[in-house]
C-alpha cells in the first residue's frame, strides 16, 4: 500500500531520473528524418506547385499587408484550375450534385428542373441507402459506370463495358493505379521503364520517382506542332533498354503543357510502335473537350485502335478522363475515370483488389463525372441553358488560345506553337547569354531565373519549362489560358513590356 511516507521517499528519486529521461528523449530524436525517410519520395518534384508558386503566395500575403509592389495583384497562370481563375460552374452540374446532397428538401423544390431531378434520382438509387454519403463499390457506382460506358460508346462508335471502367479521384489516381501494376519491384536493369513525353505533365515524373521506376523520355517535335516522331520513340526505347525493362508508353492528347492535338495518322503510328515493342498504352485524354484550332479534332486511342484491324484490337490500353478540365473545370470534386481494355482476367482481378484497398473514390466526384457523361439531351428542360453555358466556356477558351498564340509570336525572341487544344501554351524563349550567366551566378536554371524575375516585377506567375522537361539549350515556360479575357489581355501587355526590358537589361 502506497503511504504518504513512501510517496515522499520516492520523490527525490523521480527528480534524479527526470533529466536522464529527458536526455534519452533528446538523444533519440525523431523517428522519421530526411536522412532515413523513403528516398524515392524525396526525389518527387511537382513543378506546377513548386518554389515560384510558393513565392507567388508569399507576394499575395505581402500585398495584403500593404507592401508596395510594381503591381496590385498576382495573376496566377501556373495551374489548370478553371474556377480559381473565375470560370463559373455550369448550372446543371451543380443542380444535380445539390439534389444528390440534399434530396429530402430539394427534390420538392419546383425551381429545380425535372431532368436534373431524374439524373440525381438515378444516381441516388445506385447508392447504398440512396445516399451520396455511402461507400460505393470499389470501381464506382454501377449506374455511373453504365453512363460512362454509354458515353464512350457514343463517342467512339464501338461498345464499352461498364466492367472495364473504374472511377477515381481525378485522373491522377487512376494513372497511378495503372502505373503501379506495371512496376517490376526490381532494381537496376530489371526495374520498370515508362515512356513519357518531354515536355510532360509533372505527375508522371513524380510518380515514376515515387515508384522507383525509370523515366524513358521521348522528345516531342517542337518544329512540327509537338508531334510524336516514331524515329524519336525508337531512339528513346533503344537507349533505355540497357537501363530498364520498358513496360508502357504514356501519351497526353491533347497535350499538357504543349497544347497540341494529335492527328489520327500520328496516333496510328504510335499504336503500331507500341505493338512492335510490347508496350502497355496509357492515353491521358482529360482535355478531349478542349479543341480550338481549325482542322484539329480529337480522336480517342480506343477508337483508332479498334479501327486499325483485328491484330490491334486485343492490345492493352488504359484511357483516362477527368471532370476537372474540359468545359466543366470542377477540379475540387476530384472526379475521374479510367477505362482499361483487354486486361488478362487474372490481372483484372488483382487490379480490382488493388483499388478495393482504397474503398472507393469520392462519391460526390463520381456524381459530377456522371453528369459530364450524361448531360441534358435535346428536348429536355435544361438542354438550352446547358449548351449555352458549355459553348460560352469553350468559345472563350478558343478566343484566348488565339490571343495567346498571336501575342507570343509577335514578340521578338519568343516563338509559340498554335494552341490547338487543352488549356496551355508552352512558348520558347531565346535568352541572352548574359541572362544565362546571371542565372548561373544566382544558382538558378535560366528559365527559373526568367520566371522569377517575371513574377517579382509584374506579378505574373507561370511555370518554368525545366519543370516539364525540354531539350538541352532551349528554354520555355508554361502558362494557362484560363484567366478571363480582360485579365489575360493585362497579362499579355505586362509580359510584352517585361520581356523587352529583360532582353535590354541582359543584352
Amino acid at each position: 500500500m502506497l503511504t504518504t511516507k513512501t510517496f515522499r521517499s520516492v520523490q527525490p528519486l523521480r527528480k534524479m531520473l527526470q533529466p536522464a529521461v529527458g536526455c534519452a528523449e533528446q538523444r533519440r530524436g525523431k523517428v522519421l528524418t530526411v536522412e532515413n525517410m523513403n528516398p524515392h519520395v524525396k526525389q518527387m518534384e511537382y513543378a506546377v506547385r513548386g518554389p515560384i508558386v510558393i513565392r507567388a503566395g508569399e507576394i499575395e500575403e505581402e500585398l495584403k499587408r500593404g507592401v508596395k509592389k510594381p503591381f496590385t495583384e498576382v495573376i496566377r497562370a501556373n495551374i489548370g484550375d478553371c474556377h480559381a481563375t473565375g470560370q463559373k460552374p455550369l448550372t446543371f452540374i451543380r443542380q444535380v450534385v445539390a439534389l444528390c446532397t440534399d434530396p429530402d428538401k430539394l427534390m420538392k423544390d419546383p425551381t429545380y428542373p425535372s431532368d436534373a431531378k431524374e439524373r440525381a434520382q438515378r444516381i441516388l438509387d445506385g447508392c447504398g441507402g440512396k445516399s451520396l454519403g455511402a461507400y460505393s463499390d470499389s470501381s464506382g457506382v454501377r449506374v455511373i459506370r453504365e453512363d460512362i460506358a454509354k458515353y464512350i460508346a457514343e463517342r467512339d462508335g464501338h461498345p464499352s463495358d461498364p466492367n472495364d471502367i473504374f472511377l477515381s479521384t481525378g485522373a491522377s489516381d487512376s494513372i497511378k493505379t495503372i502505373m503501379k501494376m506495371l512496376m517490376t519491384a526490381k532494381d537496376g536493369k530489371e526495374r520498370a521503364g515508362i515512356m513519357i513525353p518531354i515536355p510532360q505533365y509533372p505527375l508522371y515524373t513524380a510518380t515514376i520517382a515515387e515508384y522507383n521506376a525509370y523515366p524513358i523520355g521521348y522528345f516531342l517535335d517542337e518544329s512540327n506542332t509537338w508531334a510524336l516522331n516514331i524515329p524519336e520513340l525508337k531512339r528513346a526505347i533503344k537507349e533505355a533498354r540497357s537501363e530498364c525493362k520498358p513496360r508502357g508508353i504514356v501519351i497526353i492528347n491533347p497535350g499538357n503543357p504543349t497544347g497540341q492535338v494529335l492527328s489520327r495518322d500520328n496516333i496510328e503510328a504510335v499504336i503500331r510502335f507500341a505493338k512492335e515493342e510490347g508496350l502497355f498504352l496509357m492515353a491521358d485524354e482529360v482535355y478531349q473537350h478542349n479543341i480550338y484550332a481549325e482542322g484539329s479534332a480529337f480522336h480517342s486511342f480506343k477508337k483508332v485502335l479498334m479501327e486499325m484491324g483485328p491484330e490491334y484490337r486485343g492490345m492493352e490500353l488504359a484511357s483516362f478522363m477527368s471532370s476537372s478540365k474540359g468545359y466543366m473545370g470542377e477540379c475540387g470534386f476530384r472526379g475521374g475515370y479510367c477505362e482499361v481494355i483487354n486486361l488478362d482476367p487474372a490481372v483484372k482481378a488483382i487490379q480490382i483488389k488493388s483499388i478495393s484497398a482504397k474503398l472507393c473514390s469520392s462519391v460526390s466526384g463520381q456524381a459530377v463525372m456522371d453528369v459530364v457523361c450524361n448531360p441534358p439531351k435535346s428536348g429536355e428542360p435544361s438542354y438550352e441553358l446547358f449548351m449555352k453555358e458549355k459553348n460560352m466556356v469553350l468559345g472563350q477558351l478558343k478566343t484566348k488560345a488565339t490571343m495567346v498564340t498571336k501575342t507570343f509570336n509577335s514578340i521578338e525572341g519568343i516563338s509559340c506553337n498554335v494552341v490547338q487544344g487543352s488549356m496551355y501554351a508552352f512558348p520558347n524563349i531565346k535568352l541572352p547569354k548574359k541572362a544565362i550567366k546571371a542565372a548561373e551566378a544566382a544558382g538558378m536554371k535560366p528559365d527559373v531565373f526568367y520566371c522569377t524575375q517575371l513574377l517579382e516585377e509584374t506579378g505574373i506567375c507561370v511555370v518554368p519549362g525545366s519543370g516539364f522537361g525540354q531539350r538541352e539549350g532551349t528554354y520555355h515556360f508554361r502558362t494557362t489560358i484560363l484567366p478571363p479575357v480582360e485579365k489575360l489581355q493585362v497579362f499579355m501587355d505586362k509580359f510584352k513590356v517585361f520581356h523587352k526590358n529583360f532582353v535590354q537589361k541582359y543584352q
